[in-house]
């Protein structure tokens, strides 16, 4: 189990530092052995993170691309990732043995058509820095939770609604 947040600031504002942490730390138990944050202006994803397939750090979340223009959080198990990564190695040098970056390999292959490819239990987050565009997904039975705000110039984004409640949102 892994966790994912993160806040997008539609109006323009400036994510807070403060509010991504207090997120991250409401899935605290979704994943004990790291966390990563990323902030971008109006930008910030979370991630929580527990080591199951590449206990390396270079399987750090979230993970940024080569180029530094995608950056991918995500929650789940890829059950055919070897499968996939060796479709993929002919146009991506994988640099890890995580899931998570045969999952951003097949994005960059394949655009939005990446998640009829995988099969497995996810939730995640793909965030376009040039163009300014994230898309979430989660597997079509949805295993893994992944909540949203949307409301005020705020689209709030988690793995639990506590997390979201971390940004002020009102309860009711």
């Amino acid at each position: 189990m892994c966790g994912v947040a993160g806040v997008v600031n539609l109006d323009g504002a400036a994510v807070s530092p403060a509010v991504l942490q207090r997120m991250t730390d409401a899935i605290a138990h979704r994943g004990p052995d790291g966390e990563g944050h990323w902030i971008e202006g109006n930008v910030g994803i979370g991630h929580r993170r527990l080591s199951i397939i590449d206990l390396s750090p270079a399987g750090h979340q979230p993970m940024i691309s080569s180029d530094h223009r995608y950056l991918l959080s995500y929650n789940g198990e890829i059950y055919n990732y070897r499968e996939l990564k060796e479709e993929l190695r002919r146009d991506y040098k994988f640099v890890t043995t995580s899931d998570t970056e045969v999952i951003l390999a097949s994005y960059l292959k394949k655009g939005d058509r990446f998640v009829e490819d995988l099969k497995g239990i996810f939730s995640l987050v793909i965030w376009d820095g040039r163009v300014g565009q994230f898309i979430l997904a989660r597997d079509r039975n949805g295993v893994k939770p992944l909540y949203y705000y949307h409301q005020d110039g705020r689209f709030i984004f988690s793995s639990e609604i506590k997390a979201i409640l971390e940004d002020d949102i009102p309860r009711q």
